[in-house]
């Protein structure tokens, strides 16, 4: 594990009339071509520091926010997602393609849904190098694209990485908002991460902050690994990003963010992320569809501050819902997709089972006071929204600290883009949740399945497990618990009373005497 910074990125010594040009010009910049009026760091030609992109956000934290230009010239202002397709990058535009480095980035043009401008530099021998748009470097399908194009910036960039030595593939894409995807090996996209979430869900509306520019320190041959920096700037904050991307069966990536309030932040996400549910086992209400499930994620874990393993399965509600699972260092948390056999889910086109779960595990976070190892008070946050598509990534989840974030705060944690959650603990894990009509009344029939070891381990009697339910509001009935050591599942069964509560909140753990043997399972019941 990498340790914490023991202290805020020291400050480095910088021309100060030289940082806020660059922060004023970044727009002007990576819309238009134009260089700022003066050398400033970071830009083209100038030695590269990583402190630099932290003073930057700062300078730029003190400026009022100015929203990028969003001015592509035609043909491609109003782009169709067919069109936007049907440009490609050449392989001269491609960046250390052939170099033998492991890793090779494409920039991606604007247009469509990704119209906002980002400037894209390469760190090559310690120099920053801009990588300026080029309309020779795209092919455009059927698009008639004038030779005279002017400098229009890019959309943000894909990266490809050699996996266990085999020539680079994709692996990562920077794109949209704050947004970013990567995979591991023999994956296809699924979960989006968020440098930066705010106001998710309010009546006031979300605010989605912007990469601004990425500086991509060229990789040495064989280290297996890349080193990105980003800018993102938004109404209310801006943030640099330093983010270590080492590619494998479990692509890891490890972030150290800065984040400077321009105001202070009552409602900030750390570490976010979000994934589509259609619909799965659980909740087929409404579903006319031959697939057996579809969705990219099946379910919210949790390890927190106490040593406790809780799994939450998500669902596609009726309406909007949000819940908050209080914490002290948590120890991780994540959206997961737990089913990986095709039987799952009968999609031959979308393939869900091989969509990454992605794990976070926080490292630490420090401010202007004492250093803090840890995250400290705060909450993982879950937001469930109502989709009648597949493409909507409807379920959100983030960490959100206790108290608003109003002086410079930094927080370091560790992405797992992964098959399977690393390092669980020895309890079984929740493997089925199936939901149905019970016996009389709105009475609500539950079969929770646990699979694993731990129910079944030397001197403990299968027979003699229990289970430690409770719900609230609403009454538990009939329960009853089946174990299986063929197939080393132990599967509850019991029935929800909700009376007349259209919410009831159930907890579950299958215990061997007092000792727990199975994970926390966690389930929000509404009609």
């Amino acid at each position: 594990m990498i340790q914490p910074p023991t202290a805020p990125p020291s400050r480095t010594a910088l021309d100060r009339r030289a940082v806020l040009a660059l922060a004023g010009g970044l727009a002007m910049t990576s819309a238009a071509g134009a260089q700022p009026t003066e050398p400033a760091p970071l830009s083209d030609g100038q030695r590269f520091d990583p402190g630099q992109v932290v003073e930057l956000a700062r300078a730029l934290a003190k400026k009022p926010y100015a929203a990028p230009a969003a001015d592509l010239p035609d043909p491609f202002k109003d782009l169709t997602y067919d069109q936007y397709i049907g440009v490609r990058a050449q392989p001269s535009a491609l960046l250390w393609a052939g170099e033998g480095r492991g890793f090779v980035v494409e920039p991606l043009h604007r247009g469509f849904v990704f119209t906002t401008p980002v400037a894209l530099h390469a760190v090559e021998d310690g120099v920053v190098r801009r990588l300026g748009y080029d309309r020779n470097r795209f092919t455009f399908g059927k698009l008639k694209v004038p030779d005279d194009v002017r400098d229009i910036g890019f959309s943000g960039f894909r990266l490809y990485a050699s996996f266990n030595g085999a020539p680079p593939s994709d692996c990562a894409i920077f794109q949209g908002a704050s947004f970013f995807r990567a995979l591991a090996a023999g994956q296809s996209y699924g979960v989006t991460a968020r440098a930066l979430t705010l106001r998710p869900a309010e009546a006031k509306g979300e605010e989605f902050p912007l990469f601004r520019a990425f500086w991509l320190e060229r990789p040495g041959p064989g280290t297996g690994q890349i080193v990105i920096h980003a800018l993102v700037d938004s109404e209310s904050a801006t943030a640099a990003l330093r983010m270590t991307l080492r590619p494998g069966d479990a692509t890891i990536v490890d972030v150290e963010a800065t984040l400077c309030p321009r105001t202070p932040l009552e409602h900030v996400g750390i570490a976010g992320m979000t994934g589509a549910y259609l619909f799965g086992p659980t909740d087929r209400r409404g579903v006319d569809d031959a697939r057996a499930a579809a969705h990219e994620c099946d379910g919210l874990q949790i390890r927190n501050g106490w040593g406790e393993a809780i799994w939450r399965p998500v669902q596609n509600p009726e309406t909007l819902q949000i819940s908050a699972f209080l914490d002290q260092d948590p120890k991780g948390f994540g959206l997961i997709q737990r089913g990986r056999a095709y039987a799952d889910y009968q999609d031959d086109v979308q393939r869900w089972e091989k969509r990454p779960s992605l794990w976070i595990e926080p490292l630490g976070s420090w401010g202007p006071g004492v250093p803090q190892h840890g995250w400290g008070a705060g909450a993982v946050q879950l937001i469930e929204i109502p989709s009648e598509s597949e493409v909507n990534e409807n379920i959100l989840t983030y960490w959100r600290p206790k108290e608003p974030v109003a002086k410079e705060t930094a927080f370091s944690y560790r992405q797992f883009w992964c098959w399977a959650v690393p390092g669980a603990p020895p309890l079984a894990a929740c493997s089925g949740t199936r939901v149905g009509k019970g016996s009389a009344g709105k009475r609500r029939l539950f079969l929770v399945d646990f699979t694993g070891e731990a129910p079944f381990a030397d001197g403990i009697d299968p027979n003699a497990l229990q289970l430690a339910l409770h719900t609230a509001p609403g009454t538990i009935t009939r329960q009853r618990i089946y174990p299986y050591p063929e197939r080393k599942t132990v599967r509850a069964a019991f029935e929800l009373d909700p009376g007349n509560d259209t919410a009831c909140e159930l907890r579950l753990v299958v215990k061997a005497g007092d000792k727990p043997v199975s994970e926390t399972w966690l389930y929000r019941w509404t009609p």
